[in-house]
């Protein structure tokens, strides 16, 4: 399923629902979403998109789970209230350490219910660590304080986007909803050879695909550095 730059609809998902009488398939259990999209350059669903979807797999069966990672820089572009969120999934996973900054960790959001098979799942997959109090503090900062500053990281995202499309080695570039730049090199041009240039400035970013390279603003990418990146750029001759 592709959907409208990765998000799904109740339509698409239809289909894919299969036959519980067929036992050569697999029974369908849970719908999973992932907001923001991060192949899509952080395109995100509304919370009217996601209470569709709810409402329909609920009505299957099915639970829903949300890939929540960068669900806070899909917050701040939506307005919508992370409240009402648990309302629509049963279970709901969130990174603390990319758009939040914290040092490490996620954390999974769940029904009191599933509390006990969530742990026993981590538990049986090696998960988990002792004395993690210091990270769980830095986790809780990140909450507190570094939610509100989202938009800056939008911003700068913006304006990479904005500036790499008017760079003639540069194929295209994907529309920017929130910190995540992904463009298109152009066919004489290799991702390789970006990323060696970049790499000799300091300037890290990842091949994400056969010819596009990715770009992620954050707590650490500041005005000054979005400066730099912009002049490298738009030095870069290849």
């Amino acid at each position: 399923m592709n959907g409208d730059r990765g998000r799904i609809s109740v339509d698409e998902i239809v289909p894919n629902i299969n036959n519980t009488q067929d036992a050569h398939q697999p029974i369908t259990s849970v719908v999973a979403l992932e907001n923001t999209v991060v192949r899509e350059a952080g395109s995100f669903y509304t919370l009217d998109q996601i209470k569709k979807i709810s409402q329909f797999a609920r009505g299957k069966g099915l639970h829903m789970h949300l890939d929540g990672a960068r669900l806070f820089n899909a917050l701040t572009e939506t307005k919508d209230k992370a409240e009402e969120y648990g309302k629509q999934f049963d279970t709901i996973s969130i990174c603390l350490s990319k758009g939040l900054g914290a040092p490490v960790g996620s954390v999974l959001v769940c029904k009191k219910e599933l509390e006990s098979k969530a742990r026993r799942v981590r538990k049986f997959f090696g998960g988990g660590m002792r004395q993690a109090g210091f990270l769980a503090a830095a986790g809780i900062y990140a909450v507190d304080h570094h939610i509100v500053r989202l938009k800056e990281d939008h911003k700068r995202a913006a304006e990479l986007g904005k500036a790499l499309a008017k760079i003639s080695w540069i194929k295209s570039v994907m529309p920017v909803d929130t910190n995540i730049v992904i463009f298109s090199v152009a066919d004489a041009v290799t991702p390789e050879q970006v990323l060696s240039k970049l790499a000799e400035q300091q300037i890290k970013a990842i091949k994400f695909g056969d010819k596009e390279i990715r770009l992620v603003t954050h707590l650490d990418f500041d005005d000054q550095m979005l400066d730099k990146t912009l002049e490298e750029f738009k030095k870069l001759s290849l």
